[in-house]
Parts: structure tokens; C-alpha cells; sequence
């Protein structure tokens, strides 16, 4: 099913802020598909920074999802972070090298093997935010105010469907 309603144009010139190429009719609709689009533009352009160094944004997300959770157990880790094991125990040592991510046995189950984000990883991630933050900020001042508005009011309902979906993909048993 296709989901497309009428929006308004809030605050902005004629095209303003459209993708290249857009017609009457993709500047009148808004659709799943736009959304989805915008979103994953967004993530992407703002997921490089100079904290980062040579870090990919894979092993970016994965100290992010071992400074939320950990210390958790590695198999628990790949769950959290959407990856199968071995492509986690691929990459998880090159981090421990880095001394970004801390390996560990558990003291109940000496065959487990916690994973968590170190102080350096936590000060590296901290940097990195600050970055992905000051440029949002850039570009939202950029917006006239009604922009802005709108920008924030959505940003509620943006953050539960971002749950939703992944509460949808845990139960589902899908990585992404």
C-alpha cells in the first residue's frame, strides 16, 4: 500500500530544499520513500568527522552500541549491533588494537566473551557527537524559523518510529 498525503510548504521558496530533478508532483506529496530518503542523506553526511580519524562508520556504530550496552556478552553485541557473529569478530580487533574496545571473559561463564567501550572510545565518541551536533546546528540556523519548527516537531515522532522499527527488526530476527 502507498501511502502519499498533500503537505504544506512551510516557510520556504518554490523548490527550496527539494531533491535535484523534483516535479510538481514530488514537491506536493510526501511519501515513505522521500522520508526514507531524507533520513538516510541526513545519516549519512553527517556520519563523517575529524575525531573519527580512519574509523569507519561501522566501527563507529559498533563503539556507540558498546558504550549504550556493554559490558554485554559478544554474542548479545552482534544482536544489538545487526551483525552475525563472525563479521563482529572481525572487526572487534581491530578496535581492542586501537584500544577503543575491551574483551573479557565472564566471570560466571569463562567461555562468554563481554564486550565493552573503553574511556578512550567514550572520549572518541563524545567528540564525535559534539561534531554531528555543531553541524545539525549549522544547518537548522540556516532554516527560517518556521523551518525550524517543523523540524522539531517532528522530531518526536521520527525518534518513536526509529523504535518502532527497531523493536520490528529485533522481533522479526533481521539484521540491518
Amino acid at each position: 500500500m502507498e501511502v502519499k498525503r498533500t503537505v504544506e510548504k512551510v516557510g520556504s521558496p518554490e523548490g527550496a530544499g527539494e531533491a535535484p530533478g523534483a516535479g510538481p508532483l514530488e514537491r506536493a506529496t510526501a511519501s515513505p520513500a522521500r522520508l526514507r530518503i531524507a533520513v538516510s542523506r541526513l545519516a549519512r553526511w553527517l556520519r563523517p568527522t575529524a575525531a573519527a580519524g580512519t574509523l569507519t562508520a561501522a566501527e563507529i556504530d559498533l563503539l556507540m552500541v558498546a558504550e549504550r550496552h556493554g559490558p554485554v556478552r559478544m554474542s548479545d553485541f552482534a544482536a544489538f549491533c545487526g551483525l552475525n557473529p563472525t563479521m563482529l569478530s572481525r572487526m572487534a580487533p581491530r578496535l581492542e588494537k586501537a584500544g577503543l574496545l575491551q574483551r573479557s571473559t565472564e566471570p560466571g561463564d569463562r567461555r562468554a566473551v563481554l564486550v565493552r567501550a573503553t574511556p578512550g572510545a567514550s572520549e572518541l565518541l563524545d567528540r564525535v557527537r559534539s561534531e554531528r551536533d555543531d553541524v545539525l546546528s549549522k544547518l537548522l540556523d540556516e532554516l527560517d524559523e518556521g523551518q525550524r519548527e517543523v523540524v522539531m516537531a517532528a522530531t518526536p515522532v521520527l525518534e518513536i518510529l526509529a523504535e518502532r522499527l527497531r523493536e520490528q527488526v529485533r522481533e522479526e530476527g533481521q539484521g540491518r
